[in-house]
């Protein structure tokens, strides 16, 4: 319970207790509006990228998982499984996402971690898909990535090939390439 005093001069005023608790409540307050600032200071691409990484915790579509790395919302680790009935069944496909501040107006930077014998993917791990050059939007979420280079494991297109050997034996010996595949 505070009590009030008067001073000399006929001023009341709170006591310590009433004073302090007025100066903690006030702090308070000031960290509360420190911390929105701080949440708010977020970039467009890291607000989206917070967006996009609900979404595919809470809703992920089948045979595939994305997160952030060490806490870098820039920065995310994916892992594709092999869709089934096909040479890629029964894998399990680690990529590297990096999202520049431009995202999403341009497309994230994906490459496999995972060595990959495929007529789309660059022996250094970096995969040709059209959504991820000319034909990027921005509609396209993290979910949707991914859905499209798993679908490109089994449906891969040989008339742009970043891997000539892979696109030759997918053309020409389909047998040696589900071989060279698994």
């Amino acid at each position: 319970m505070s009590s009030l005093t008067t001073d000399t001069e006929g001023i009341t005023r709170a006591s310590a207790p009433a004073e302090e608790m007025a100066k903690a409540k006030k702090e308070k307050k000031k960290k509360k509006k420190e911390k929105k600032k701080k949440k708010s200071s977020r970039t467009p691409a890291q607000k989206r990228l917070m967006r996009d990484f609900k979404k595919i915790t809470s809703d992920a579509p089948a045979g595939i998982s994305a997160a952030p790395i060490d806490m870098n919302i820039m920065k995310w680790q994916a892992v594709i499984f092999g869709p089934e009935e096909t040479p890629w069944s029964g894998g399990t496909f680690k990529l590297l996402i990096d999202f520049s501040e431009e995202y999403p107006n341009k497309p994230p930077n994906v490459q496999f971690e995972t060595k990959m014998f495929h007529p789309n993917v660059y022996v250094d791990g970096r995969i040709c898909i059209d959504i991820l050059k000319s034909q990027w939007s921005p509609i396209f979420d993290i979910g949707h990535i991914l859905i499209s280079i798993q679908s490109l494991l089994s449906d891969p297109n040989p008339d742009s090939p970043a891997n000539p050997e892979a696109s030759k034996l997918f053309q020409e010996d389909r047998r040696e390439y589900n071989r060279r595949v698994r």
